[in-house]
């Protein structure tokens, strides 16, 4: 995997976040899509910046985290409903 392979991995994973943290998606929804997305792939993969299995919900943190990703890219209506859900998650 080289560099651009590598930043476009982070890219998808932190777009996954932020879908599920929103509340956009439902894993078992992503599962899915990706089953269905391209059956000619030799490797599904679900790049998550956490695990969404271990029964936790999405720490503080890792909202944050998700929250300056899209800062740096000057997203700030994501950045806004990411707060939101920060909050709610309170």
């Amino acid at each position: 995997m080289d560099f651009m392979e590598d930043i476009e991995l982070y890219n998808l994973a932190m777009d996954n976040a932020y879908a599920l943290i929103v509340g956009d998606m439902k894993l078992d929804e992503m599962i899915i899509e990706l089953d269905d997305e391209d059956e000619d792939e030799d490797e599904d993969i679900l790049p998550l910046p956490f695990n969404p299995f271990d029964g936790e919900k999405i720490s503080d943190s890792m909202i944050d985290i998700v929250i300056n990703h899209y800062t740096d890219l000057e997203e700030y209506e994501k950045c806004a409903r990411l707060v939101k859900a920060k909050e709610d998650n309170a």
